[in-house]
This record gives C-alpha cells, structure tokens and sequence, in this order.
C-alpha cells in the first residue's frame, strides 16, 4: 500500500521521496502549487513513485480524493507553506472552507490540527513527519568542534524561558537573543528573516534558540534547520545555535554541522 505525500516549501519533501524509495515504499505525491519546488516531480519520476499531481493550495478535497482513489491509508506532511497566505490568496474549496469556518483560531497548530481531522475522516492517518528520517534527528550535546562560551550559555539560559513560552502559544520557533536580551522573536515571517532581522538590529554577537513546542506534534510544524540557516546566522553575525535534541531535523544532515565549523560556529542540541 502506498504512502502519501503532501509536499510544500523546501527540501524536506525531497528527503521524503529518496528515504521511502530506500525503505522499498512507494509515495503517492500531491504537491502544493506556489511552493512545492518544480524539481519534486523529476525527482518523484527519477524514482519510480506512482503517481504526482500538483494540487493549488485550498485545495483540500481534490488533496483527498486522489490520495484515497490511490489506496492510501498513511501521509506525511512535508514542507513549508507560507502561513500568512491564510490571509488571501488562497481560494478554499468546501472541505477546507468547512475547516477554516470552524477555527477559533488560525495559528499553525489550529489549522493543520484541523486538516488532519478532516484527513482522518477520510481513512487517511497522518505520520509522524519524521518516521523516515530519524536519522537526521539532532543529536543531544555539542555538535560541533567550537564549544560555548559563559556568555553564549548565559544566553541560551534566557533564551530558552522565553522562546519556550511563544512556541508553546504557537506564536514561532525562534527567537534571538544578545546579553540576555530578545532582539527578535520569529512569527510568520520564518527563521531565516527572523536572523537577518536580528543581526540588523543588534549586529554581531547574537545567539539563536530554535526550540519544539513544549508538546511537540511530530506529524506537522516540526522545527527544521538546514545550510541555508548557518548561511544567514553567518551574513547576520549571529555566533551560537541551539536546537532541541531528538526534535529538531538537521535537513541536510551532517553538511550542517560542517558548515557550521566552517565558520567557527558553536551549534549544540539541548536535551528537554
């Protein structure tokens, strides 16, 4: 029986295809359009999985019935999709509408929540996102060959009081601190911006503290950090990055430490 896919923004989709061609599964692959990268349907072809349709965001019934007109009982959630397009730019067809009109709220954890329900309903269970990826989990301790300093761990101290408490209300996964100072805490925008913002406004000396939810659901919104991120920590000044062990993916695997020793940055995995 085939797996499911439904893919947004980013790399994680392609992660996905490669780990479940590997562990001999075949993916049936609905990706969003405007955000799942063009590249996803070669690669999908490349390796032999069934079936990939491109499916406009909104959506969600069309979404549905090509996964359950394919066989498909389990899905991962994969990848980025701008959330402030739940503002406009999205045209719901009824079965996402009868979502939305149902939300009290439409922070992230409401409305994929919601979608899930409405997947389920439909004999359709959504995975643990990292199932197939354990792998790339971020280890616990220092990750890297530079060790942190008293001032870098005084800042993360800090940092984790505060950034707990906004993912734990949905708010983002990120904030940046400096001398025990928020600079920039992360909403829609994502965590690359949230970098730049900070090093703009502080300059160099920042530290990052990405964190999961205090309960975490790994089937969606899983925080995901990849060479891209220690590019922008490094164009913004930024010097430290913690990432919570065991629930955090490391997206592009041991590259990201390496980048990240490349530039002498100190990147560590706490343990909750």
């Amino acid at each position: 029986m085939p797996l499911g896919l439904i893919a947004g923004n980013g790399t994680f989709p392609f992660l996905i295809l490669r780990a479940a061609r590997q562990l001999g599964h075949d993916v049936v692959v609905v990706a969003i359009e405007g955000e799942a990268f063009p590249e996803l349907e070669t690669l999908a072809r490349d390796l032999g999985h069934p079936s990939f349709t491109w499916n406009p965001l909104g959506q969600l019934g069309k979404c549905i019935k090509i996964l359950t007109g394919a066989g498909v009982s389990r899905a991962i959630m994969a990848g980025q999709v701008k959330h402030v397009k739940v503002f406009g730019g999205v045209i719901p067809d009824l079965t996402l509408l009868s979502v939305l009109t149902k939300l009290k709220a439409k922070n992230t954890d409401a409305l994929i929540a919601a979608v899930a329900g409405v997947l389920q309903d439909h004999g359709i269970t959504l995975m643990d996102s990292t199932e197939l990826l354990a792998d790339l989990l971020a280890k616990p301790g220092m990750l890297t060959t530079a060790t942190p300093t008293p001032e870098m761990l005084a800042d993360f101290a800090f940092g984790y009081q505060v950034a707990d408490v906004v993912a734990g209300l949905d708010i983002g996964q990120t904030i940046v601190v400096k001398d025990k100072a928020v600079v920039a805490v992360e909403a829609m925008e994502g965590t690359d911006v949230t970098i730049e913002r900070a090093g703009a406004l502080a300059g160099r000396g920042t530290r990052v503290v990405k964190v999961a939810k205090p309960s975490q659901d790994m089937r969606f919104d899983v925080p995901v950090v990849g060479i891209a991120t220690i590019q922008q920590m490094v164009a913004a000044g930024a010097d430290a990055l913690s990432v919570d062990a065991g629930k955090t993916l490391m997206i592009d695997g041991p590259a990201v430490i390496d980048a990240a020793n490349a530039a002498g940055l100190v990147v560590v995995g706490r343990v909750r």
